[in-house]
């Protein structure tokens, strides 16, 4: 049951939109007199049975409408749902507030809908959207709850703290003319794109790869390894392809970079989509360079050669995934963490399944990686929605709370059962992540340390890392165990992040830092196009349609359709910083 001022609200909005097309909406929009006015923070708590408090739930039950970012495969027992889950069903004991999904989409589908939103201006009361630039917008419509004040009230000392860490880049990042305008979900610097390989078709082909052991490889291998594989079908699919790519082709998200070609951009130091530093100390936009340029001819021999998938371009993210399940292709670019949710299809398919992690190394055998930006997906709340500081208390819920109680098995046995079990983050009403800066590595030595016996269950600092022993622990004492989540979690933690520690133990990243990671004025009217512009001309280059050197002619289009105008206006707001 929505509240009084949430259901004024909604209306309120739709009047907006059609107001200039009825006299008598606006007699109607003048009776509601003072609804018009969101309640304050301090307004808002008279609702609560503890006002003020970062986990106080509130007198009479209340409704929130959420935009919900779903994946593929959820894993989610039987019968729940994105809706209705141990994890919304936590958010209704603990606060008395019931979570109804406005709308639900992955991928591409859900942008579309968040579009949709903002120009109807018909937003749920909670969401995520992606981008700087849509909070921006959202900011200029004056559609989204200021959180400053909220925030400071509200926010456990914890999660400000995990704010704190990256040294206020990320609240800076939510924040617009002064005013906390969304919670930003937080990025690690958890890079680089790797290359997961099933390791039980080399053990079946004789295949070695990595031979000393540094856990960086190069592109001839990968590119013997896919051929290997098309020419002996070790999944007996009778239609193996070679190495899929999403028509994206890049990003900036390292967490965001399965199946994307960033991996490969890396051996060439070339850094796609980010702003960079010229030699001439002038703003470069990766995408435009002469290592971008080198590193398209690679991804086009490639694809003249069937190492890439034929059908490049034309895949979905959800095809490509059922390409590793259905045991048609055997190397996958992606983050540290696709086997969770992505290579687990494989496992699921063929019980025999394993993959081994590696890195790209350049010709001097290091790992180029871009820092990431800090947070680039922000949880906003509609204006006028009655309890905004909900979306404060939701963030303590799952990422302190949850995360950090060692007795969550007993005090929230439901959500505990989740993560033991490997159930998706994206069921937990915000699909964000928000952790320290130093997290991923942390978490790492606490697993390992506990695997060994190092540390008590009672010593590990999360909820998430004390399952993560008790799965790994099943992985080791069975490697061919039909447990998905022990084998996901073995693969995850100790073959994804365990190679990260190893790079960074033996210095093995060179690390580059971006010069921008926001957006400018005039991007509004022309990065649309420009972004269009850019991954159709990639595709042509890498297909063959269009000759190597057609990158000049892009990049000369790049910069008169609106290109250039970009790079000054960055130019000029970080000189206006200095």
């Amino acid at each position: 049951m929505r509240t009084k001022w949430s259901m004024k609200s909604k209306r309120l909005t739709k009047r907006l939109a059609v107001l200039s097309m009825s006299a008598l909406m606006v007699a109607a929009l003048a009776a509601c007199g003072d609804s018009s006015t969101p309640p304050t923070a301090e307004e808002a708590g008279k609702y609560e049975v503890t006002p003020g408090d970062p986990f106080s739930a509130y007198k009479d039950e209340i409704t929130v409408t959420m935009g919900r970012v779903t994946t593929a495969n959820p894993k989610l027992p039987s019968g729940d749902t994105y809706e209705n889950n141990a994890y919304t069903r936590l958010v209704k004991d603990t606060f008395n507030a019931q979570i109804s999904d406005q709308f639900e989409a992955n991928g591409e589908d859900y942008s579309r809908q968040v579009s949709l939103a903002i120009a109807s201006g018909e937003l749920p009361d909670m969401m995520r959207v992606d981008s700087k630039d849509e909070l921006k917008e959202l900011v200029d419509n004056d559609l989204i709850e200021d959180l400053t004040t909220i925030y400071d009230q509200y926010a456990t000392d914890n999660i400000k703290q995990i704010y704190d860490s990256y040294d206020g880049r990320a609240l800076e990042n939510a924040t617009i003319d002064g005013r906390l305008m969304g919670l930003p979900a937080t990025s690690l610097d958890s890079a680089p794109t790797m290359v997961w390989v099933r390791q039980d078709w080399l053990d079946l082909l004789g295949i070695q790869l990595d031979a000393d052991g540094d856990g960086a490889i190069s592109l001839d291998e990968v590119e013997k390894t896919a051929q290997e594989f098309l020419e002996r079908d070790p999944g007996q699919s009778g239609n193996p392809v070679g190495i899929p790519f999403v028509n994206t082709m890049n990003t900036t998200d390292y967490n965001g970079s399965a199946y994307t070609m960033l991996g490969v951009a890396s051996t060439e130091r070339a850094f796609p989509q980010y702003w960079m530093n010229g030699e001439d100390g002038k703003i470069v936009y990766g995408s435009t360079t002469e290592a971008t340029k080198k590193m398209l001819g690679i991804m086009a021999d490639w694809f003249k050669n069937g190492i890439i998938d034929p059908q490049f371009g034309t895949r979905t993210f959800d095809d490509i995934t059922a390409l590793y399940a259905n045991g048609q292709s055997g190397i996958a670019f992606g983050p540290w963490h696709i086997p969770d949710w992505g290579l687990i299809s494989a496992k699921q398919m063929d019980k025999n399944a394993k993959f081994s992690a590696y890195t790209l190394e350049d010709a001097n055998g290091k790992v180029n990686v871009a820092h990431a930006n800090p947070s680039n997906q922000f949880i906003v709340v509609r204006k006028g929605y009655e309890h905004p500081e909900l979306a404060v208390k939701i963030l303590n819920l799952f990422y302190d709370k949850l995360a950090n109680d060692k007795d969550a098995a007993t005090t929230m046995p439901e959500a505990a059962k989740y993560q033991e079990t490997g159930v998706d983050g994206s069921t937990r009403p915000f699909n964000i992540e928000v952790n320290s800066a130093t997290s991923l590595l942390d978490d790492y030595s606490d697993v390992v340390r506990g695997i060994k016996g190092e540390i008590g269950l009672d010593e590990v600092r999360t909820t998430e890392s004390k399952n993560n022993i008790g799965s790994i622990k099943t992985y080791l004492s069975d490697m061919d165990t039909d447990d998905v989540t022990a084998w996901s979690k073995y693969h995850s933690r100790i073959n994804g992040v365990g190679l990260i520690d190893k790079l960074t133990q033996e210095n093995k990243f060179v690390w580059m830092t971006p010069a921008f990671s926001g957006t400018t004025p005039s991007m509004k009217q022309t990065w649309a196009n420009l972004t269009k512009l850019e991954q159709e001309s990639f595709i042509k280059i890498i297909t063959g349609s269009e000759p190597l050197d057609y990158f000049d002619t892009f990049v000369n289009n790049w910069k008169k359709q609106g290109g250039d105008q970009v790079i000054q206006e960055i130019e000029d707001e970080i000189a206006s910083k200095q």
